[in-house]
């Protein structure tokens, strides 16, 4: 699609294409709801897919569950899916939607300003032919929570001369064969890197600060007579993904409520440890201190044994400093390094995508955020910000399913906003205050009970004030019944060239 001209004004504009953005764009059409643009900041749809090419990226939720449900895919190979895979997936169902003659590639979302005189907000984009201005009426956000990566503040990193790059911008470029290579970070990425790299490192060094619960990876293949069944018997596939779906969701108990709870697949993930390493010493090292499911629960067959060959050291020392040539460990010792590997994730309590959103009261939402705490009600808007729909936005996270369910439930209720406020003529709708009080305060309330809080659980989930911002505390179930539709008595509306009311809306 041609970039839209100085000016021009769309109903919706969209900002990224990965999973969140590519359904709010096909179900927006579903709806005749064909004025939007998508605009994207990289290349190609996918978003992570697209951005993760790292060797060994793979999926860890099944492959029948990480997938549109509107959109169902029976020629996945295997139960969980290898990153090119679910990147196949999501280019074929946008080819397919008949949506992408509006979207832009190689764009960047400048920034976005809301106009109360005019109720639509004012956005300045970035591509091939330069700036650009235009207006829209309502502002849907679909960058993602794991789009934009953090590198360690590290005293010397800038210095450092050999290959360095972070897991989600993967530099094909550098040949890896008989390096001597550093990962720093043992998170999701890192526990599917390791194992690669060790396979072709002379030497692998991997620094951890903190073990993550690592369970097998049931993983299987789906043979031939499989994918033709489930290409023949729809049927199949929405029985496989109902019953992946509930088995995910037993998990919910024992991270929400009692982490006793999750005792077994404790014992399973210790099992996991002592059938890939047997050294006890390196076993004490990869054995987690803090509850099961306080942290992303992984899932690998191989990251262990990985550790445990004679070509890798697992490092527990703290960084001190990098030099030119190695790593510096705060006893002293530096250890030489060819390739520099940063798995440290990704800005997720604070996304750096707020700082270039202004609301009506002239402030942007990262300096709110920073000021009062990351929140939206219902994960999805935020006052003061008129015609601003989020999708995976605070509180949404999934520790232990397929954000893809939470995405499609977001879509339903900002597909039915916008339906409300066609039917109803109003111009924009913003929720109150004290929607988001009550929403947050019960959030939160519920939050203290779970494992990712109790006993001084420390993680990505938290922000700087020690809250969990990122996950949702209940069943998905309930979150997607909570979303099933929109609540106009939590909203402040406004109707063309009128004040917003601030008196209860009839639902």
């Amino acid at each position: 699609m041609t970039p839209p001209e100085v000016g021009e004004h769309v109903d919706h504009l969209i900002v990224g294409a990965g999973f969140a953005g590519l359904c709010a764009a096909i179900k927006l059409q579903e709806d005749g709801e064909r004025d939007f643009l998508v605009v994207e900041k990289g290349p190609d749809v996918g978003g992570t897919w697209r951005d993760n090419t790292y060797p060994g990226a793979a999926c860890d939720v099944p492959s029948q569950l990480y997938s549109f449900s509107f959109a169902p895919n029976p020629e996945w190979s295997s139960s969980y899916s290898p990153g090119p895979e679910i990147q196949d997936y999501i280019r074929g169902v946008a080819a397919r939607s008949g949506t992408l003659d509006r979207f832009v590639f190689d764009t960047t979302f400048d920034d976005a300003s809301w106009d109360g005189a005019a109720g639509r907000w004012t956005v300045r984009i970035t591509g091939p032919g330069g700036s650009r201005t235009l207006t829209a009426t309502t502002l849907i956000l679909g960058a993602g929570g794991l789009s934009e990566p953090r590198l360690p503040d590290i005293e010397g990193i800038g210095t450092f001369g050999g290959a360095l790059f972070h897991s989600s911008r993967w530099d094909h470029s550098v040949d890896l064969t008989g390096k001597r290579i550093a990962v720093i970070g043992t998170g999701a990425s890192a526990i599917q890197i390791v194992p690669e790299l060790q396979a072709v490192a002379s030497h692998l060094d991997v620094y951890q600060r903190t073990a993550p619960w690592v369970i097998p990876r049931n993983d299987r293949t789906y043979g031939a007579l499989e994918r033709r069944l489930l290409r023949t018997v729809p049927a199949l596939g929405r029985l496989y993904r109902t019953g992946i779906y509930w088995a995910h969701e037993g998990y919910v108990p024992a991270f929400t409520i009692e982490p006793k709870i999750a005792a077994p697949a404790k014992k399973t993930a210790i099992a996991n440890i002592h059938r890939g390493i047997t050294d006890p010493a390196l076993r004490e090292k990869v054995t987690p201190y803090f509850e099961f499911g306080c942290k992303r629960v992984l899932r690998s067959n191989t990251y262990y044994p990985a550790l445990a060959a004679d070509s890798t050291e697992l490092v527990t020392d703290p960084i001190a400093r990098i030099t030119e040539t190695g790593v510096v460990t705060a006893d002293g010792v530096e250890r030489p390094v060819d390739v520099l590997v940063v798995a440290t994730g990704f800005y997720t309590t604070e996304l750096p995508v707020t700082d270039h959103i202004t609301g009506s009261e002239g402030r942007t939402l990262g300096a709110v955020w920073r000021e009062r705490g990351m929140a939206a009600y219902k994960g999805t808007t935020v006052p003061g910000f008129p015609n601003l729909f989020m999708l995976v936005g605070p509180n949404t996270g999934q520790g232990h399913t397929s954000m893809v369910f939470i995405i499609e439930s977001q879509v339903a209720y900002v597909r039915d906003a916008i339906r409300t406020m066609r039917s109803r003529g109003w111009a924009s709708v913003e929720p109150r205050p004290q929607a988001l009080r009550r929403w947050n305060s019960d959030l939160q309330r519920r939050m203290r009970r779970t494992v990712w809080t109790r006993g001084g659980c420390s993680s990505w989930y938290l922000d700087e004030h020690g809250r969990n911002t990122t996950l949702w505390p209940k069943s998905t179930i309930t979150f997607r019944r909570q979303l099933a539709a929109f609540d106009p008595d939590a909203y402040d509306v406004r109707r063309p060239t009128t004040t917003p009311s601030r008196e209860d809306v009839p639902a």
